[in-house]
């Protein structure tokens, strides 16, 4: 790709930009949030919008560019399905990584219609296939470039364990935790319940049993003690096959967000997210419906802030992530701080914690996505 794609896409004219959301995970309605918010947000001055549902079930869609639609609205989030009505077209990429980027929408019986050239994809999916490595995959095959992470530090990403192994192997602190991969449970349920329940010894209750691979807490459950251990496995299979059991951190939970700028990533301002009134932790209702809300910037010593700054920018390069990456940690009450997990493609409503953190750092919503879409068009695909 020329180097004036950054300003122009190809042939002189906008850049075109795909904005991909929805997806098969459970995660499909933030999606859709998140992406409204986005294609809110874009200049259209400066570039062109070309919005594309993935359904629950898989198919990709052209859904109306009509953000407002996007919202939730009445504690419910939206689907793609409600975008796209009774159209049964799907619309394909190209493949194979030559010099066309041509868009074709295929319906049933019909001549597939060329929708013209993309630049550059913003995928605003999350979960697993769509932020897992899976889209990069097929984007870097399709030689299209995209915003955020590529295929392992996306994967890296999505899988808890991974994630964790990745950081203890570049010296990262990381918090007691304990994995039952599916033929450990699917050869000996017994065995696997003790080895959670050995950990829980060691560690002390209670434990947070996660899907390894989910996010927006989707399938996390805070175990108090053995009796109500069945049911946090049954819920966290429900997403994953693979779960994860984390030990309690006690201390304030800060976050910090780090956005790749042309000299190399750096550090957002971090937030404070505080214990929220009527529930456990800071669950999915806590996160999106009740409105929590973090303290920005966090109410830390400006040691501390450099710290987590720091350790932040230490996640992002030790798991090779390119664009943007919201980094959550746990601030002890010993006065250190335990990384718990990355997310490269964190929530992005205006309200989310990440770009609220940059907000607060002096770049804006409409900068952030600037940012963000210009990094894609500079950078190139395959192996970088």
């Amino acid at each position: 790709m020329s180097s004036d794609n950054t300003t122009t896409g190809q042939h002189g004219r906008k850049p075109r930009v795909a904005v991909v959301f929805g997806g098969r995970s459970s995660e499909h309605g933030i999606s859709v949030v998140t992406a409204g918010a986005v294609m809110r947000a874009i200049d259209r001055s400066k570039y062109e919008v070309l919005p594309i549902g993935i359904t629950a079930d898989g198919r990709w869609a052209l859904t109306a560019d009509d953000p407002e639609r996007m919202a939730i609205a009445d504690r419910q989030v939206p689907q793609v399905e409600q975008l796209v009505e009774s159209d049964t077209g799907s619309v394909v990429l190209p493949v194979g990584g030559g010099e066309s980027r041509d868009v074709v929408y295929a319906e049933p019986g019909q001549v597939p219609k060329a929708l013209g050239e993309v630049d550059v994809v913003f995928p605003m999916l999350h979960g697993p296939y769509g932020e897992d490595g899976t889209l990069q995959g097929m984007l870097d095959l399709a030689g299209v470039p995209y915003v955020g992470s590529g295929v392992l530090a996306s994967s890296v990403g999505m899988d808890k364990e991974y994630m964790k192994r990745v950081f203890i192997s570049f010296g990262l602190p990381v918090g007691p935790y304990v994995v039952v991969r599916p033929r450990e449970w699917d050869n000996d349920q017994a065995a696997a319940r003790k080895k959670i329940v050995d950990f829980a010894g060691d560690h002390g209750w209670p434990v947070f049993v996660k899907p390894a691979r989910a996010g927006s807490s989707f399938g996390i459950t805070k175990v108090d003690d053995l009796a109500g251990l069945d049911e946090a496995i049954a819920e966290a299979r429900r997403h994953d096959p693979k779960i994860i059991v984390e030990s309690l951190l006690t201390g304030r939970e800060i976050e910090c967000g780090v956005l790749e700028f042309e000299d190399g990533p750096r550090a957002s301002l971090p937030a404070w997210i505080p214990p929220v009134q009527s529930h456990d932790f800071y669950d999915f209702e806590a996160k999106y419906i009740d409105s929590a809300s973090g303290v920005v910037p966090a109410p830390i010593s400006a040691e501390e802030t450099a710290k987590v700054q720091e350790l932040a920018v230490a996640a992002f390069e030790a798991a090779s992530c390119e664009g943007l990456v919201r980094a959550d940690f746990f601030l002890t009450d010993e006065g250190e701080f335990v990384i718990n997990e990355i997310n490269t493609m964190p929530g992005f409503t205006p309200i989310s914690m990440y770009p609220r953190m940059w907000e607060a750092s002096g770049v804006s919503y409409p900068e952030l996505v600037d940012k963000l879409i210009q990094a894609a068009l500079r950078r190139p695909t395959g192996l970088r």
